[in-house]
This record gives C-alpha cells, structure tokens and sequence, in this order.
C-alpha cells in the first residue's frame, strides 16, 4: 500500500517537473539562453526515464532520476547564485549564452509591467545600426523572475528526491521479502531437481494372437 501510494505521488511530481521544465525552456529559448536550455533538456529526458522507470517498476531507472535530482538542484542553486551576483559573479556576464551571444534573459524585457522601448543611440562614435533598448516599468525584475523558476525547480527536486528514495526503498524491501518467502528462487530450484522418468512401454500380451488362432482352427 505504501508503494502504490509513493509510486503514484512520484508519477505526479514528474509529470509537474516536467510541465515547470518545458515552460522554462520555452523561455529560455526566446532569450537565446545556451546553458538553461541545454540544461533543461537534459532534465526533460531524466525525468522522462524516472516516470517510465515507476510506471514499470524499474528501481534503476528511479535510481538514475534520483541522482540526477541532486545535480539539477546544484545547478539551480548556481543560477540563483548568478543572478542574485553572489560570490563575484555578475547577471550582466555572457556565461549563460556561452559568451557566443549577447543576449539576456527573456525576461529582462518582457516581465508583467515591462515598457520596452528602442532608442536610437545618442553617443559618438558608435555605429549606426546599433539600438538601444529601455526597459522601465517593471513590476518585478527580470533576476528575481529567474529566481523564482529555479526555486520552484529546487523545491520540486527535494520533493522528488526524498519520494524516490522512497519508492527505491520500498521496492529493495519487498524483492528481499519475496526472496525470503521462496519467490522465483524456489520455483526454479523445484523445477532444476525435479526428476524426469521415462515413460515404460506397456508390453501387449500374446493372449489375443493366441485366441485368434483358436477361432481360425474352429
């Protein structure tokens, strides 16, 4: 009973994992965020294997969920490090586009309240086709909005952490269970010892050659 229970709370937490991890990649893809979204499909396919490994009941597979959930909560406690500026590390730094792009997050420009404007640029001995863009209005900053996302992330992964040890556990002790009772192991030790005997043929007796001859006599 404790399983089934465990079980079905752990198909639902993957199942929001992995609503929260596709809306962050959608996200992350409009603001050509490189390291997010790997990060974030590599999280989509892990949680993919942890829900199919307790729906058909494979510990490893839960196993390898398990492991990876540590990993993608130090991963976001990083990102909330960066963007909180924590440690010397600065929000306004290329590291999440892998220095290949100077974008930022999505959010920067687009969060509730955000008036964006573009500016041309007023200083000397810039190009012409730069721009500038204005953000101002803003409800809630772009940084705090990524903190969140990663604390919703953080907070998902303990949950699932602590029931996939559980389903693990569970599952460890009822197999030890079953081994102990007999289980397969004593099915195929029965069927191993069991003796074939050949099957005697039944020897047909003469008296009904005998009789026949009688009967030609008479």
């Amino acid at each position: 009973m404790g399983c089934c229970t465990g079980r079905c709370s752990l198909i639902c937490l993957c199942a929001l994992q992995l609503i929260s991890a596709l809306e962050r990649q959608i996200f992350d893809f409009l603001g050509f965020q490189w390291a997010p979204i790997l990060g974030n499909f590599l999280h989509i396919i892990v949680v993919i294997l942890g829900l199919f490994g307790t729906i058909q009941y494979r510990p490893r597979y839960i196993m390898v969920y398990t492991v990876w959930t540590a990993l993608w909560i130090t991963w976001n406690v990083f990102i909330i490090c960066f963007y909180l500026e924590v440690g010397g590390l600065s929000k306004d730094t290329d590291l999440m586009t892998f220095n290949i792009s100077v974008h930022r997050s999505w959010w920067r420009e687009h969060g509730p309240g955000c008036i964006r404007r573009v500016l041309p640029p007023s200083a000397h001995g810039m190009m012409d086709d730069y721009t500038y863009v204005s953000v101002t209005g803003c409800v809630v900053d772009f940084q705090y909005l990524e903190v969140i996302h990663s604390a919703v992330q953080i907070l998902l992964s303990l949950v699932g952490f602590v029931y996939a040890c559980y389903v693990i556990s569970i599952s460890m002790e009822e197999e030890d269970t079953f081994d102990f009772i007999g289980g397969l192991d004593t099915h195929s030790y029965y069927q191993d010892h069991v003796e074939l005997k050949p099957v005697k043929p039944v020897e047909i007796s003469n008296d009904i050659d005998s009789e026949m001859r009688l009967l030609n006599l008479t």
